[in-house]
């Protein structure tokens, strides 16, 4: 004889009245947590680094950094007494045409604004050679020649950024440099301009070599230093100097100081704008 065994009803509606009230209760739980938990500032992950350069290339070099972009960072790691200090080559077509440095400025905005939510304490030094000096005007909110294109970089951002540096940049012959124009980063700003780089300098002695072969290591070598000024600010080391003794050049003396007179002989010195005191003789604008 066969026996069924008889589900009772009662007993099938309590189980599945249970199952209820129990998914009932952990959605009231859940969304009890989720009215609850309060919103979370950016947390810096463990592999953020302490610096990073965001630099800009030149015209036709491969992506990357790019040669002066390399320098830069090379002696910046130097001067910063073993500072974790990482890298991004600002994403754009750095072509012969020069019609894409507003991509390579978005590209930079963009970054800057991920790394401010994803790595909030990591301070970031902003750099550009030649055209990619141009990128980083557009950022600054210069204009070039009266031409701006691409995005600057919020305002509420400019404190994420520590220093910028910028090589060659056209904009030295169209109407001023990046340290004298930017309003966001006037006071943290380098512009090095080799005074035989017709890019940059109107005048005479004036050669391409001075563009594509000026700026390592002697100007990459200054503008480390004083970008490495701005890094260690506060922290209680100093920065061992302003680049190497170099033959020829005069000793740098520390601090600040007026304009200084006086023309320039070609091939002997930088002109140089920003924060930081040159070598005596150097064309200097300081704010």
């Amino acid at each position: 004889m066969t026996l069924h065994r008889i589900r009772s009803p009662r007993a099938g509606s309590a189980r599945s009245a249970g199952r209820w009230v129990s998914l009932g209760a952990a959605a009231l739980v859940s969304a009890a947590f989720g009215l609850f938990i309060p919103s979370v500032a950016p947390v810096a992950h463990a592999d953020c680094p302490d610096a990073e350069v965001t630099f800009a290339r030149g015209t036709n070099e491969p992506p990357g950094l790019g040669r002066v972009g390399d320098s830069f960072v090379d002696s910046l790691r130097q001067q910063t007494g073993g500072m974790n200090i990482g890298t991004y080559g600002v994403n754009y077509d750095a072509s012969k045409l020069q019609i894409h440095t507003g991509d390579g400025a978005n590209d930079v905005v963009s970054h800057v604004k991920s790394m401010a939510s994803s790595c909030p304490n990591t301070k970031i030094v902003l750099g550009g050679y030649s055209q990619g000096a141009d990128v980083i005007d557009i950022v600054a909110g210069v204009p070039i020649g009266g031409i701006s294109w691409g995005s600057s970089l919020p305002p509420e951002l400019a404190n994420n950024v520590a220093a910028v540096a910028t090589f060659g940049d056209v904009a030295d012959r169209a109407g001023g440099s990046l340290p004298t124009l930017s309003p966001l980063f006037g006071s943290k700003a380098i512009d090095l301009c080799n005074p035989d780089d017709p890019i940059c300098h109107a005048g005479p002695g004036n050669e391409w070599s001075g563009h594509t072969e000026g700026y390592v290591p002697v100007y990459t070598t200054q503008a480390a230093a004083f970008v490495a000024s701005k890094l260690m600010a506060g922290t209680g080391q100093q920065v061992p100097g302003f680049g190497p003794e170099i033959q020829g050049y005069a000793p740098r003396t520390p601090g600040y100081g007026p304009k200084t007179p006086g023309p320039q002989t070609p091939g002997s010195s930088p002109s140089i704008h920003g924060s930081v005191a040159p070598d005596p003789g150097l064309v200097t604008a300081i704010h």
